[in-house]
């Protein structure tokens, strides 16, 4: 059985992801900012707030190319993809490049939030492959 993986389904890992980012941030600038890391810990946050506003742009994406009819809309969804990806790759170099070196932390958090989102995915399908008794 696949699970379900419409709108509800997508809503609420965005939800879980979200989150999981602002507690990860809040642990970070605990931990780090005693230890006089404050200005590394708030970049990792931006990073990881990059990462989730991506996604979210990801979901509105998603729902757009799944509603549309139009001929063309593969080339517009590649079109999106792009300036997404152009969007929070120069807002980060942007950052890392002006308050160096701790602006280079945004990597560090969109590395993280990337990790993030892998393992709020995965552990929703390896509770359902458990439950259906599903071979890994």
């Amino acid at each position: 059985m696949i699970p379900d993986l419409g709108p509800t389904s997508s809503a609420g890992h965005l939800r879980r992801l979200a989150m999981a980012a602002v507690c990860l941030a809040v642990a970070a600038v605990a931990l780090l900012a005693p230890f006089g890391y404050l200005p590394i810990a708030l970049f990792g946050c931006v990073g990881l707030g990059l990462g989730l506003l991506n996604m979210v742009l990801i979901h509105r994406s998603a729902a757009r190319f799944a509603a549309s009819e139009s001929p063309n809309r593969k080339r517009q969804g590649t079109v999106n993809v792009l300036g997404r990806l152009v969007i929070v790759t120069l807002l980060a170099v942007t950052i890392a490049l002006l308050v160096r070196p701790d602006g280079f932390a945004v990597f560090g958090g969109l590395v993280v939030f990337q990790f993030l989102m892998i393992v709020t995915s995965l552990v929703p399908l390896f509770k359902e492959m458990r439950r259906t008794g599903a071979q890994t």
